[in-house]
C-alpha cells in the first residue's frame, strides 16, 4: 500500500511528473509519468523532501535506462557517480542501481554487502514493479499493481546511495553485488528442494538412526522437525560420502547433492576437503563420535539476509549395520523464533537443559535452583546449540557461584572443529564500559592469535554484565592458553581508576583512613586527570589537597616525571576555589630561573569532609625547564623551592631574579633575603649597576654567592665560638673567595662580587637571627654597618649606619658620632633616599654645632 502523501510531498511529485513528461513525447511520456508515480509510491516523505524535483526525476530516469533491457536470471547492476550531462542529475555519492527478479532477502543482503565494504547507506529506494518485456528482455511497459499479469513478472528495482567511491571501487561494487544477488538467487531457488531433503531425512530417522539410543534419536528427529517448521532459513545443503575409519577416514563431496549457495564447491563449511590427508583430527573425532547430529557455526559469513557466520547442521547417515557412511550438511540462519523462544521449548536444547538441571542437584524451588534455571534460560543461544552437556554444567555452576560476587570471571569453550573460541566474560555492571570491552578483546585476541568474529553485551538488572565474544582462530594453530591467567589479565583490564585509587590509599595510609579518603575523593577527579595521572600520583596530590583545603592556602609539589631530562621538572600548584591567573604565576617562575613550557589545569571537587557540601580546588601542573639548561637536583631543592614560591605568592618575599638562587644555588629563601638586602643597600650607596645585573652576576657565580652567605653566617650567627675561631673561619672563606674571583673575567662582575663581600665584612650587627613574635622567621632584616669600612661610599662617611629591608619598605639611619642628635622622616625618593638623608644629616650637623658637634638622620 503506497505511503499516504502530505501536501508538500504531493506538490513535489507533481513537479517530478511534469519533468518526466517533458523529457519524452507521446506514449513514452505517459509511460514515464506512470512509472515515476509507482517508483516513488513507497519512498518516505522525509527522503523525498531532502531532494528537489530535478534530482528525483534524474534518479527515476537513470534507473529506467538501467532497466531498459534485462533478461531473467541475469541481474542488471550499475554503480556510478551521477553526472549532470550524462545522467541529468548530480550527487556527491556513488549510486548503485539494480534490476532483478523479485525475491526475498534482496535489500538486506545488498545493504549488508555495502556495510561489509565499509560504506554508509544514505538512501534506499525499492519499488517492486510488475514489468512486461519482449523475448529479448526489452522493457515494454510497467503495469499497475492490480492489472492481470498477461506475461508480466515482478521485478525488484533498487536504487542505493552510498559514500563516494573511485571508478575502480565502483567496478568492485558491481562485481560484489552481482555475487550477492547470485547467492540470494541460489538460496531462494533451492529453498523448496532443501526443505524436501530435510523432510526425507526426518522420515528416514524412523527407520535408520544408527547406534544411538531410541530416546536420543527421537529428540533429534523432533529437532529436525522443529527446524523444518520455519525456524531455520535454509541457504545451502551438501552431502558427503564417508569411507574408512580412524586415520584412514576419507570424505568425498557428493557434487550432485549440492543445493543453494553450496553449489559453489569451493565454499567450505567445516574447513576440510575431499583429500583425507586434509581432514583435521576434530572432524574425524566427530565422525567416530556416537552422536547423530552436530549444530555449529560455519567458518563462512552469510551473504544472504544477515551478515553473520552461518549456522551449520550436520546429520550423520548410517548403513544397515549402523556404520557412518555419510554426512548431510545444511547451512543457513536460525530465525528470530530460535532466539526468542525459551530453550525449554526447543527440541535438543530442552533435553540438554533438563539433564544439566538434574545433574546440578538443586531443588527447583530454591534460590539456587531458580538462579540456575535463569542462567540456562539466558545463556547465549548459539552456545546452547553447540556446547556439550558436560561443558554446560561446569560453566553454569561457575556462573551460579559468581552471582553474589562483584568480580571478573572468564568462561571459555573451544569450537569442536578448531575454528573459534567462545569467551563469556562477566564484569560488575557499574564498571562496564565500551573501552573496557575493547581492552578485553585485545587481550584475548593476542593470547589466542585470533580476531573478533562477533560479540554481544548483556546489561540487565543483575549486578554483573556479560560480554560474549567469538574469537576466530586459524584451525590447527591455536596457541596454548591458560584460562585462569587470562582471567587475571581481564581483571586488571576491568579495574577502574577509582579501584586503583582505593587500593593505593589503603596501602599509603591504612585501611581506616584509606576508606575515609576514598569516599571523599573517589569522584573528585575528572576524566582529564585520571587519563594523565596514576592512582599513586593522586595519593600524593590528595595529601597536599587535604592540607591546602584545611588551611585554605595554596599547596605545592615539585617533581620530575620518570624519563624527563635533568633540566626539566613539573610543579603543581593547588589553589582552593578559583583558578590561578597565569599572568600572576608565570613571572614568578621566570624569576626563579625557569621557562614555562606547558600547563595542565584540573578541577578537583570533593565533599568538605563534614557532610556540609562540596569544596573545589584547582590543580595547575606546570612544565618547567631551566633557562640556562642546567640540571635540577630535586631532593636537594624541593623543600626550599616550594617554601620560596609559597612566600612569594603570599607577598612575604619579593619576586625577582634573586629567587633563581634557590633552584640553581641551593639557597633557601632567607639566605636569598640576605643577598637581596645587601643589593638594595648597595643601590642606595650609589653602586653604578642595576639590580638585574647584580642578580645575573650572582646567578652566574653560584659558588661565590654561596660563600658570601657563608661568610655572613660565620661572622653574624649566634654561637659559642670565640672571636678568634670566627676570624679563622672567615679568613679561610676569604682565601677561597680570592681564588674564585681570579676566575671572574668581567671587571664589572668582579667589582659587584667584591662589593658584596665588603658589605658583609663591614656589617657589625644584624637582627637576622631574631625570631618573629610568633616564633617564626622574620621576612625583613636590618644591618648595622661600620661605614668607614665600606668601599666607594659617597662622602661624607657616617660613623655608623643601619639599613633596614622589607618587601614592604626600606630605610636607613646615618650617625656621624657615638653621641648624635637628629630625627626620622618619610622619603618619597625610593631610588635614592640615602642620598636625600645624607644631605639632611649634613644640615643637621650645622644646626647642632653649638649643642652636639655631630648629627644623625634617618
Amino acid at each position: 500500500m503506497p505511503i499516504k502523501r502530505d501536501l508538500k510531498t504531493d506538490a513535489l511529485l507533481k513537479q517530478v511528473s511534469k519533468l518526466m513528461r517533458g523529457s519524452a513525447k507521446g506514449a513514452k511520456a505517459t509511460a514515464l509519468v506512470h512509472y515515476a508515480d509507482q517508483y516513488f509510491a513507497h519512498m518516505p516523505p522525509m527522503d523525498i523532501h531532502a531532494r528537489d524535483a530535478e534530482t528525483l526525476a534524474g534518479i527515476a530516469k537513470s534507473h529506467w535506462k538501467t532497466a531498459a533491457q534485462h533478461k531473467p536470471g541475469k541481474p542488471s547492476v550499475r554503480a556510478y557517480k551521477p553526472d549532470a550531462k550524462k545522467d541529468g542529475w548530480t550527487a556527491n555519492r556513488t549510486v548503485v542501481d539494480i534490476v532483478t527478479e523479485d525475491m526475498p532477502f534482496l535489500v538486506d543482503s545488498v545493504s549488508s554487502e555495502m556495510n561489509r565494504r565499509g560504506l554508509t547507506v544514505h538512501l534506499v529506494v525499492h519499488p517492486i514493479l510488475k514489468v512486461k518485456r519482449d523475448t529479448l528482455g526489452r522493457l515494454q511497459r510497467i503495469l499497475d499493481p492490480g492489472e492481470p499479469e498477461n506475461g508480466a513478472r515482478l521485478e525488484s528495482w533498487m536504487h542505493i546511495e552510498v559514500d563516494e567511491e573511485t571508478p575502480d571501487g565502483q567496478r568492485d561494487i558491481e562485481k560484489s553485488v552481482l555475487k550477492v544477488l547470485d547467492d540470494v538467487r541460489l538460496a531462494v531457488q533451492d529453498w523448496r528442494p532443501m526443505r524436501e531433503r530435510m523432510a526425507r531425512i526426518i522420515d528416514d530417522f524412523r527407520h535408520t538412526s544408527g547406534p544411538a539410543p531410541l530416546e536420543e534419536a527421537n529428540e533429534v528427529r523432533e529437532f529436525l522437525r522443529w527446524i523444518h517448521d520455519n525456524n531455520f532459513t535454509f541457504l545451502g545443503s551438501r552431502d558427503y560420502k564417508i569411507s574408512g575409519t580412524g586415520p584412514k577416514t576419507s570424505v568425498a563431496v557428493d557434487k550432485k547433492s549440492a543445493l543453494g549457495i553450496l553449489r559453489d564447491l569451493d565454499m567450505s563449511v567445516l574447513t576440510y576437503a575431499a583429500d583425507s590427508s586434509k581432514i583435521p583430527p576434530e572432524v574425524r573425532a566427530f565422525i567416530s563420535d556416537p552422536g547423530l547430529i552436530v549444530v555449529t557455526k560455519s567458518n563462512q559469513r552469510s551473504t544472504v539476509h544477515r551478515p553473520v557466520h552461518m549456522d551449520a547442521i550436520g546429520i550423520k547417515s548410517f548403513d544397515k549395520d549402523g556404520k557412518v557412511v555419510g554426512l548431510r550438511i545444511f547451512v543457513g540462519l536460525f530465525t528470530s523464533a530460535a532466539y526468542n523462544r525459551s530453550p525449554r521449548d526447543i527440541p535438543l536444547l530442552r533435553r540438554r537443559l533438563q539433564q544439566v538441571l538434574e545433574r546440578a542437584g538443586l531443588p527447583p524451588g530454591s534460590h539456587d535452583g531458580k538462579a540456575m534455571t535463569n542462567i540456562l534460560e539466558t545463556y547465549p543461544r548459539d552456545e546452547l546449540f553447540q556446547i556439550s552437556e558436560e561443558q554446560l554444567l561446569e560453566t553454569a555452576m561457575g556462573i551460579l557461584h559468581l552471582q553474589d560476587r562483584q568480580r571478573v570471571a572468564l568462561f571459555m569453550r573451544q569450537d569442536n572443529f578448531g575454528r573459534f573460541v567462545s569467551c563469556m566474560i562477566y564484569v560488575p555492571r557499574d564498571r562496564y564500559t565500551m573501552n573496557m570491552r575493547e581492552r578485553m578483546q585485545d587481550i584475548l585476541c593476542e593470547a589466542l592469535n585470533g580476531r573478533v568474529s562477533n560479540f554481544s553485551t548483556t546489561l540487565g538488572d543483575a549486578p554483573l554484565a556479560r560480554v560474549y565474544l567469538i574469537i576466530a582462530t586459524e584451525p590447527g594453530k591455536l596457541p596454548a592458553y591458560y584460562a585462569k591467567g587470562l582471567e587475571n589479565k581481564l581483571t586488571r583490564a576491568a579495574r577502574t581508576w577509582a579501584d586503583d585509587l582505593a587500593e593505593a590509599l589503603t596501602q599509603a595510609v591504612g585501611e581506616k583512613e584509606g576508606l575515609r579518603l576514598t569516599r571523599r575523593f573517589q569522584n573528585a577527579f575528572g576524566p582529564g586527570y585520571t587519563a594523565q595521572y596514576s592512582a599513586e600520583d593522586a595519593v600524593t596530590d590528595i595529601e597536599v589537597i587535604e592540607e591546602s583545603l584545611t588551611a585554605e592556602r595554596i599547596g605545592l609539589h615539585l617533581y620530575r616525571p620518570e624519563g624527563a631530562p635533568g633540566n626539566q621538572v613539573r610543579f603543581k600548584v593547588y589553589h582552593p576555589g578559583t583558578a590561578v591567573p597565569l599572568s600572576d604565576a608565570l613571572p614568578v617562575f621566570e624569576h626563579m630561573g625557569f621557562r614555562v613550557i606547558d600547563e595542565n589545569p584540573h578541577e578537583v571537587s570533593c565533599d568538605d569532609g563534614n557532610g556540609g557540601g562540596v569544596k573545589t580546588l584547582m590543580i595547575h601542573d606546570f612544565g618547567l625547564e631551566t633557562r640556562d639548561g642546567g640540571d635540577v637536583d630535586i631532593p636537594a631543592i624541593k623543600d626550599k623551592f616550594e617554601d620560596a614560591f609559597a612566600r612569594v605568592w603570599r607577598g612575604e618575599i619579593e619576586s625577582d631574579g634573586f629567587n633563581a638562587l634557590v633552584a640553581r644555588g641551593g639557597l633557601d629563601w632567607r639566605e636569598v633575603l640576605i643577598l637581596r638586602a645587601y643589593c638594595r643597600c648597595l643601590r642606595q650607596m650609589g653602586i653604578p649597576y642595576s639590580q638585574t645585573y647584580m642578580e645575573q652576576t650572582l646567578a652566574k657565580h653560584l659558588g661565590l654567592a654561596n660563600m658570601i652567605v657563608q661568610l655572613f653566617m660565620v661572622r653574624m650567627a649566634i654561637s659559642k665560638q670565640t672571636t678568634a675561631e670566627r676570624d679563622k673561619k672567615a679568613a679561610a672563606l676569604h682565601a677561597k673567595m680570592r681564588d674564585a674571583l681570579e676566575a671572574v673575567t668581567s671587571a664589572d662582575e668582579d667589582r659587584i662580587l667584591t662589593r658584596f663581600i665588603n658589605l658583609v665584612d663591614a656589617t657589625l650587627r644584624t637582627n637576622f637571627f631574631q625570631p618573629a613574635a610568633d616564633g617564626g622567621d622574620k621576612p625583613y632584616v636590618s644591618f648595622k654597618f661600620n661605614s668607614r669600612l665600606i668601599d666607594d661610599l659617597p662622602k661624607p662617611r657616617p660613623l655608623r649606619e643601619i639599613f633596614v629591608y622589607s618587601p614592604r619598605f626600606e630605610g636607613v639611619h646615618l650617625r656621624f658620632g657615638f653621641v648624635a642628635r637628629g630625627g626620622l622622616r618619610w622619603s618619597d625618593r625610593p631610588e635614592d633616599f640615602r642620598t636625600e638623608i645624607l644631605g639632611l644629616v649634613k644640615a643637621q650637623q650645622v644646626k647642632n654645632a653649638v649643642i652636639v658637634p655631630v648629627g644623625s638622620k634617618g
